[in-house]
């Protein structure tokens, strides 16, 4: 009986689009679709496939068409406060690069794949932090970029959507711990001011013990010299 049904609707669809009535309709069948987008068909609620770019027919009444753009979208992830591995408090956010792979499941798998991507990319963002240390979040920020890409990236491939890019912008710590560590460089630095000076002590000791063993045994050069001058001259006397 659904066959039948089917059958006389994309008929009488078909008989809408004749000529002289049928220019009425035409405004609905026309379709155009540009180059960086699709057209996912569905007739009467099934889905039919993805159409386009350029121009095409769709059947009144029985067909619809929702619009997918393939472009790459560019999505900042809000603030996120997080937990860090090592018990510090940090506010970080991102930056999402993402694109439209297949249409079709982009339409049927998920309501809104933007919204769907942006909640994911919290949720993962936050995660991820919690999973981190400070020191792996200030010093191999590649390394949670790509983390991240591969989470995110696996979680909204179902819904057709590739995660090319996931960057980290900003993370900003308590004042607390920008004190701490700004005392924490201070020290440092100045520890290796002690040790490059202890260095250069070292080292012009070193030269004056050379120099010292140098007139020691000039000295005794000079000695040996003027003793053996000395004992040729009272042989030369006697």
């Amino acid at each position: 009986m659904e066959r039948v049904v089917r059958a006389m609707l994309t008929a009488f669809a078909f008989f809408l689009l004749i000529p002289p009535w049928g220019f009425f309709f035409y405004a609905y069948a026309i379709r155009i679709v540009q180059e960086y987008e699709r057209g996912v068909i569905f007739r009467l609620g099934r889905l039919v496939g993805a159409r386009g770019p350029g121009l095409f027919f769709i059947l009144p009444i029985v067909e619809r068409m929702v619009k997918v753009d393939l472009r790459t979208v560019t999505m900042d992830v809000p603030t996120q406060e997080a937990i860090t591995r090592d018990n510090v408090t940090v506010k970080v956010n991102a930056v999402v690069y993402f694109h439209v792979l297949n249409p079709e499941d982009a339409v049927v798998q998920v309501v809104d794949h933007v919204r769907a991507t942006s909640q994911i990319a919290q949720t993962t963002l936050r995660s991820v932090l919690g999973q981190s240390d400070l020191d792996e979040l200030l010093s191999a920020r590649e390394q949670i970029n790509q983390r991240l890409q591969q989470i995110i990236d696996e979680q909204t491939e179902p819904w057709g959507v590739k995660v090319t890019v996931v960057e980290v912008k900003d993370a900003e710590l308590p004042q607390s711990m920008q004190r701490a560590m700004a005392r924490q460089a201070e020290a440092e630095r100045e520890r290796r001011a002690k040790v490059i000076n202890a260095e250069g002590e070292f080292q012009a000791a070193e030269k004056l013990a050379d120099a010292g063993r140098i007139m020691a045994a000039t000295a005794r050069a000079v000695w040996v010299v003027e003793s053996d001058g000395g004992s040729f001259k009272r042989c030369g006397n006697k």
